[in-house]
């Protein structure tokens, strides 16, 4: 991917969130299972703490044409993880197929911003931006650690329920 202009990046960042958001509130509204409903929630709330992040970030680009790094610690990385894993959570989830389906889209999602930001992170001069992307990208790891560990435990569990060994 070229390297792009860092107003771009930004653009194009808020863009991915913003889907992010809809997608997750989306979900939220859709489910009838209490837990899961609450999970997407949780993950939306996630992509509006980004959005605010970016948007605050843009602002400086803007105007002062450098990113704010030391803004970065006051935000601090959630622990979505720890938050809303549950049993009870991948047993609904497991059981809702459409909703495990939904977990396999948000990977894909979440893997997309991953990339965005690492690769922003790796061509940016400034160390402010380079600081700035670092920071998104670990943020954003998270968030697809802990889609991909569930999406891994409800495969297993279901593989387990079906017997489904070839063995």
């Amino acid at each position: 991917m070229p390297t792009q202009h860092p107003m771009e990046t930004l653009k194009e960042a808020l863009l991915l969130e913003q889907r992010g958001r809809a997608f997750y509130q989306k979900m939220a509204e859709h489910s009838r299972i209490a837990s899961v409903s609450e999970f997407f929630k949780t993950m939306a709330e996630e992509e509006t703490r980004h959005i605010r992040i970016l948007n605050e970030q843009f602002k400086a680009v803007a105007k002062q044409k450098q990113y704010d790094a030391p803004n970065l610690e006051k935000n601090g990385h959630s622990s979505v993880a720890n938050a809303v894993l549950s049993n009870t959570l991948k047993s609904q989830i497991r059981a809702a197929s459409f909703e495990a389906a939904a977990i396999a889209a948000a990977m894909h999602m979440e893997e997309m911003t991953v990339n965005l930001y690492a690769e922003r992170a790796r061509n940016a001069k400034d160390p402010n931006e380079k600081a700035f992307y670092r920071w998104l990208t670990e943020w954003e790891h998270t968030h697809l650690s802990f889609l991909v560990k569930l999406e891994q435990e409800i495969r297993e569990a279901v593989w387990n329920d079906r017997q489904f060994w070839p063995f």
